[in-house]
């Protein structure tokens, strides 16, 4: 970003009060806008997140009470628990559906801030992608992050594979799976973790199909055997749409899990959790069927609120 225009878009910000969060490496500038005043624009988002010449981030989160919205108005209509939504803006200004490392940052901001406090039942965050349900853990915060889907059911059930992923420095196009958390991603399994390591991922993955709005790629390697004592392991890497490469992707492990249990087949369906490391530390993830048959992905692990400030 052009360093005069960075300093006249944190101008604009004089005042702020925000708190430097971060999700096992996932980091974020998270601030209180209850009433919803503050032109948020894309310009801002990356003077924000510019890790020179702003506070440095992967994402911004706005806090706003769901009435002051239109989407939370709608959400709270259906859910009157949910009194605060999740604003969320990948580090180029662009609008996410969903973060799953960044809800447990929301929750952890709102948390300790003290503009709530933690239900029996939960607290219900208002996002993009409908209603989240967070409860304290052993580790931090989990997260209901709702039923899983493939993108492309047809081609993942029959062939267990949808796409192709091209990646910076090599020539061939890998199979890929592609899977809906709320947000798109598409993941690609690697022969071992030296490969993983040795990925570059300065540039955008090209994938074929694209779907509408891009897409989250992750890179992941079993554990070698896969499950042991009814948990499995995989690592992974992540190239997010709007950020880069970051150290960890909440939706994206999820992703990650839902693909290599469908690879995995009998083997997967063994696991009773799942353990992801990812470069910013490891996640849990385990699945919960509903009565109506769908299925959860309930993602786990720690939220640190690092820092706080004023801009100017």
């Amino acid at each position: 970003m052009d360093p005069q225009e960075a300093a006249a878009q944190l101008l604009s910000l004089t005042g702020l009060a925000f708190s430097k969060m971060h999700a096992t490496g996932n980091d974020f500038v998270v601030f209180e806008d209850a009433a919803g005043d503050r032109d948020l624009s894309p310009e801002r988002v990356r003077a924000l997140c510019d890790r020179h010449l702003g506070i440095g981030g992967d994402g911004v989160i706005r806090a706003v009470r769901s009435e002051h919205l239109v989407e939370g108005r709608e959400l709270l209509a259906q859910d009157p628990g949910a009194e605060w939504f999740m604003d969320y803006r990948n580090a180029d200004g662009s609008i996410a559906e969903m973060c799953g490392n960044g809800v447990r940052a929301y929750a952890h901001f709102l948390l300790s801030q003290g503009l709530t406090q933690m239900p029996a039942q939960g607290l219900r965050v208002a996002t993009r992608a409908g209603v989240k349900v967070v409860r304290s853990s052993g580790d931090g915060y989990s997260v209901d992050m709702g039923p899983w889907a493939f993108i492309y059911p047809e081609r993942a059930q029959a062939e267990a594979m949808d796409s192709a992923v091209t990646t910076q420095g090599e020539g061939i196009a890998r199979p890929s799976l592609s899977v809906t958390m709320g947000n798109p991603h598409t993941v690609v399994a690697l022969p071992d973790a030296a490969e993983l390591a040795e990925l570059d991922l300065t540039a955008q993955p090209v994938v074929e199909p694209l779907p509408a709005n891009g897409v989250n790629i992750e890179y992941v390697v079993p554990a070698e055997p896969l499950v042991q004592d009814r948990i499995a392991a995989i690592s992974m890497r992540v190239h997010e749409r709007g950020v880069g490469e970051t150290l960890s992707c909440g939706t994206g492990i999820c992703a990650a899990v839902v693909a290599t249990r469908h690879w995995a087949g009998n083997a997967g369906d063994a696991a009773q959790a799942w353990a992801v490391s990812v470069p910013g530390g490891v996640c849990g993830v385990r699945f919960e069927t509903r009565p109506d048959g769908a299925e959860h992905v309930i993602l786990s692990g720690p939220a640190v609120r690092v820092a706080g400030g004023v801009l100017g």
